[in-house]
């Protein structure tokens, strides 16, 4: 049985996957700086090794062709022009971070300081840091049960991003924005926060970053620590993009990430979360719209290891023209994680008969006294609600365009301050407007 099964055809299959990866990781280059990464960078291109590049194949890259994502050349992606619009959260004071093409501009970023917050460029980093307990760490847990070869290639590649320590309960967002000028660009970047005990970050995230962009954030959240994230995904249409949030919760730690996209040629969204400190919180929402060519991708994992946790997943995409959505949602709850209460919905608006909405919702249960749910469905506009308001006198495309709006509006109940969703809505309505 032994030799048959050294020469099946699955075995066959992953020896040469694992040949053709060692051959692609023999080519690349690490970056030299900071000195303290080099052998945490060394780490992650073994666990890449030991994995291999993503593959069609893979149960979990069935709705999704990786090789997009990690082919050698990068297909330029014309840069969107938006002229119409103000800038992102406008009106809102916040501490801003601008990267263009992946470098970062200190001449058109505010000062790396704030009250409660330690920022430090990942770049400028000194050789000893906080960071070097914390970088690759979640990301390298984050590899089982199922593996994340693109965020191992990620934290052995990645050329610059932030690194925040927070240490009071920060009023002040900070304010990451990611600016395209190259129409070839290729941009990997990663970000590591660790918040203290009782601590609180609002991070934003907004821009379209490159024509191809591989974003990790690893998040240490402490007890009764909170952290807010609000991603806005550009509306590049031809940028293809890879981001992976891993997060670990303490005792009574609070998590909520929102990420809103529009449009783009390929967006794979992961979620890694880890519960592991009773009465801990972790709530994580999405909102995407698209048409043509827009692939878009949410993929999410979310364990409870202690009692008392709350999860909520809640994701929504409006589809059009032929644009296909994803989403491939688990909950696993360990023996000890008793009194869990998780909750998990996917949805979809097909807006013609040309979309895909592809769902895989899971529930792994090991506990005895739990609460979980999860539902998944796909459907048109409602015609009764749209003949309710054409009824009343609101034409066509404006009814249509607050059906929407409503359906989406759970996304944005996730959104704890109140300015910022009203930013949200007033950019989902823009692009109804555009798109109507």
């Amino acid at each position: 049985m032994s030799g048959a099964a050294a020469t099946s055809p699955r075995a066959a299959r992953r020896a040469a996957r694992l040949q053709a990866t060692a051959e692609r990781i023999a080519g690349l280059t690490l970056p030299t700086v900071p000195a303290w990464l080099t052998p945490l960078r060394k780490a992650a291109l073994d666990r890449l090794a030991s994995v291999g590049y993503p593959d069609k194949r893979d149960e979990y890259w069935r709705y999704t062709d990786p090789d997009r994502l990690v082919s050698a050349d990068v297909r330029p992606a014309e840069v969107f022009k938006i002229t119409d619009e103000p800038p992102m959260y406008q009106g809102i004071d916040r501490l801003k971070l601008i990267w263009v093409d992946g470098v970062f501009s200190a001449e058109d970023s505010d000062p790396l300081a704030g009250e409660g917050l330690e920022i430090t460029r990942l770049a400028d980093s000194a050789d000893i840091h906080w960071a070097a307990d914390l970088y690759g760490t979640l990301e390298a847990r984050g590899q089982k049960p199922v593996a994340r070869p693109l965020a191992a290639l990620n934290s052995a590649l990645a050329t610059d991003g932030v690194l925040i320590r927070v240490t009071g309960k920060v009023s002040r967002p900070v304010s990451l924005i990611y600016r395209r000028a190259g129409t070839d660009a290729s941009v990997t970047m990663h970000h590591v926060i660790k918040i203290e005990e009782g601590g609180e970050l609002t991070l934003l995230e907004n821009g379209a970053v490159a024509a191809r962009s591989s974003m990790v954030i690893e998040v240490e959240v402490g007890d009764h620590g909170t952290f807010h994230h609000v991603r806005t995904m550009g509306r590049d249409h031809e940028r293809k993009a890879s981001t992976h949030l891993f997060a670990r919760l303490g005792k009574g730690s609070k998590l909520k990430s929102f990420t809103l996209s529009m449009n783009g040629r390929l967006v794979r969204n992961e979620a890694m979360i880890w519960l592991g400190g009773e009465g801990g919180t972790a709530h994580l929402a999405g909102a995407a719209m698209g048409d043509g060519m827009f692939h878009h991708d949410d993929t999410v994992f979310i364990t409870h290891e202690a009692p008392g946790c709350e999860s909520r997943q809640v994701f929504k995409k409006v589809l059009r023209d032929g644009a296909i959505g994803v989403f491939q949602g688990k909950i696993l709850v360990e023996q000890a994680a008793q009194l869990t209460d998780g909750y998990q919905k996917s949805q979809s608006l097909l807006l013609d008969e040309r979309c895909q909405f592809l769902a895989k919702p899971e529930l792994e249960i090991y506990a005895d006294d739990v609460k979980c749910s999860h539902g998944s469905t796909s459907g048109e506009i409602n015609e009764d609600q749209l003949f309710y308001l054409r009824a009343r006198g609101v034409p066509e495309q404006e009814a249509k365009m607050l059906l929407v709006l409503a359906f989406l509006a759970e996304t944005l109940d996730e959104i704890e301050r109140e300015d910022i969703a009203q930013d949200m809505r007033l950019r989902l309505r823009r692009w109804l407007e555009r798109h109507s």
